[in-house]
C-alpha cells in the first residue's frame, strides 16, 4: 500500500532578477557538488541548513520503494547537512560552552551526536561533532544557525570558525560496508565502528568517512573537501553502487525509517520552544561537565518527556495537525508519513501534558481528509537496542509486518 507522504516542505524554486545585462538570485543557495547525479531524475530541492539544498523529490522510485532499499539493499543520498570547523588553542572550551555533553570525553577518531541550547533551555540545532585532535573540530549540523552562535560566544577565545565547504553524502542499507570495501584503495586500518571516523583513499583520493547516518540502518558518509575530485569519487560510488542495486533516495525515503526510529528533525520535532527534556533527549546532558549554556535553566526545568510516535490504521496524521482526545487538543502532529514495514501511518507527537503517554487512544487529521483513531506508543517503534544500525542485528526484513492495530 502506497501512500504520499506530507512534511510540509516547501519546494524553492529559484526566481532570476534582471540586474542590468546579467541574471542573479534572489537568495543564494548552494547545491551539493553531487547533484548534477539527479539531474535526469526530476529532482526538487527545499532550503535546509543555512543556505544549502536539500533534496526532497526524484522520480527514480517512490517514497515506498526508496524505503525498501534502505531496509533491504543500499541507497545513496546527497545531504544539506553544513559542516562548520571549529579550531584553535580555545576550541574545546567553546564547545564545552556551546553544547550540553562533555566534549573532553570524545576521543581522536570518533564522532558524538550533539546539540546546542539557547539560555532559556529551548533548541537551536543538532548534528555530528568529528574530533580530529583537542585543537581541531568539525560539526555537521542539520537545519538551524549557529554559525553566528559560535561566533557570539567566542569573544575573548583563541579560536576561529569558518565555514570548510564541506559536503556531505550518505551511503545507508545493509550493503553499505559491502560497497565501501569495494571502493577503498586500501583495505580499513580499524574495526570502523558506530560513531568512528576515519580518513581514506577512494579513487586515489583522501576523504573522511564516518560510520554513521540518518536512517538507523547500517551505513556511513563521505564528507567530500574542496580539494577532493567530488566528481571521481562520487562517480565511483555511484557506479559500483548500481551494480549492488543502489539508488539514489530523496528525503521521503528515509522519513519513514527515521520516525520509526525516533531521529528527530530539527525546527520541527524540536524547536527554540520545546526544551532536550521535553523532546526526550534529556539523557544528552550531562550538568557534571560544568557551565555551558542553558545549564540553569534546565537544570531546574520539568524534566518529562512530551515527544512520543504515534501508530495510525489506513493512514497518517497531517503534519502540524491537533491531537484530539475526547474532542480536546492535548498534542501536536511534528512529523508523519507512512511505514511500509508496519503498514501503518507513523508520526513523532508532542504532548501538551505527560499524563498522555504511549497506550493513549486519540484522534487525529488524516491525509485522506478524514479523522482517524491512533494509539500513542513508545519510540523507536522497534529495534529498541539500535542494533540495525550498529550491525548487530542483520536479519532483512523479506516482508511487512503489520502492526496489529488499534485493540
Amino acid at each position: 500500500m502506497q501512500k504520499k507522504s506530507n512534511d510540509h516542505r516547501y519546494v524553492i524554486k529559484a526566481i532570476p532578477i534582471e540586474t542590468g545585462n546579467s541574471v542573479e538570485l534572489a537568495r543564494p543557495m548552494q547545491t551539493h557538488p553531487l547533484s548534477y547525479q539527479e539531474l535526469d531524475l526530476d529532482p526538487e530541492y527545499t532550503n535546509y541548513a543555512d543556505g544549502r539544498f536539500t533534496l526532497e523529490k526524484l522520480s527514480n522510485a517512490s517514497p515506498d520503494e526508496m524505503y525498501w532499499k534502505v531496509r533491504q539493499e543500499i541507497i545513496l543520498r546527497h545531504t544539506g547537512e553544513h559542516p562548520y570547523e571549529i579550531s584553535g588553542t580555545d576550541a574545546e572550551k567553546l564547545l564545552q560552552k556551546i553544547f550540553t555533553r562533555d566534549i573532553s570525553k570524545v576521543n581522536i577518531g570518533r564522532c558524538s551526536y550533539q546539540f546546542a541550547c539557547y539560555h532559556d533551555g529551548g533548541m537551536i540545532s543538532d548534528g555530528l561533532l568529528i574530533k580530529f585532535n583537542k585543537n581541531k573540530f568539525w560539526f555537521a549540523q542539520g537545519d538551524g544557525h549557529l554559525f553566528s552562535w559560535y561566533k557570539a560566544h567566542a569573544i575573548g577565545l583563541d579560536v576561529e570558525i569558518k565555514d570548510p565547504n564541506v559536503w556531505v553524502s550518505q551511503i545507508q542499507g545493509p550493503k553499505s560496508i559491502e560497497l565501501l570495501k569495494k571502493i577503498l584503495d586500501q583495505p580499513l586500518k580499524n574495526n570502523f565502528n558506530y560513531f568512528d571516523w576515519e580518513e581514506v583513499s577512494i579513487a586515489s583520493e583522501n576523504v573522511i568517512i564516518s560510520r554513521t547516518g540518518f536512517t538507523n540502518e547500517l551505513g556511513w558518509e563521505i564528507y567530500l573537501r574542496p580539494e577532493n575530485n567530488a566528481k571521481k569519487i562520487g562517480d565511483l560510488i555511484l557506479e559500483t553502487g548500481k551494480e549492488m542495486g543502489m539508488i539514489l533516495t530523496a528525503s521521503p525515503g528515509f522519513r519513514g525509517r527515521r520516525i520509526e526510529a525516533g531521529l528527530l528533525s530539527a525546527s520541527r520535532d524540536f524547536t527554540k520552544d520545546r526544551t532536550p527534556f521535553s523532546v526526550g533527549l534529556g539523557k544528552f546532558i550531562d550538568f557534571n561537565k560544568g557551565d555551558f549554556i542553558g545549564r540553569d535553566y534546565l537544570i531546574n526545568a520539568d524534566k518529562s518527556c512530551l515527544t512520543w510516535g504515534l501508530r495510525v490504521e489506513n493512514s497518517f496524521a497531517v503534519v502540524d495537525s491537533d491531537i484530539l482526545y475526547n474532542n480536546k487538543k492535548i498534542g501536536l502532529i511534528t512529523s508523519s508519513t507512512w511505514s511500509p514495514y508496519q503498514v501503518c501511518g507513523v508520526s513523532i507527537v508532542h504532548m501538551s501534558n505527560k499524563i498522555y503517554g504511549p497506550g493513549t487512544i486519540v484522534d487525529v487529521f488524516c491525509n485522506d481528509a478524514k479523522i482517524h483513531k491512533g494509539e500513542i506508543c513508545e519510540l523507536p517503534m522497534y529495534d529498541s537496542k539500535r542494533e540495525i544500525v550498529r550491525g548487530i542485528n542483520k536479519k532483512i526484513p523479506l516482508n511487512p509486518k503489520p502492526w496489529g492495530g488499534i485493540r
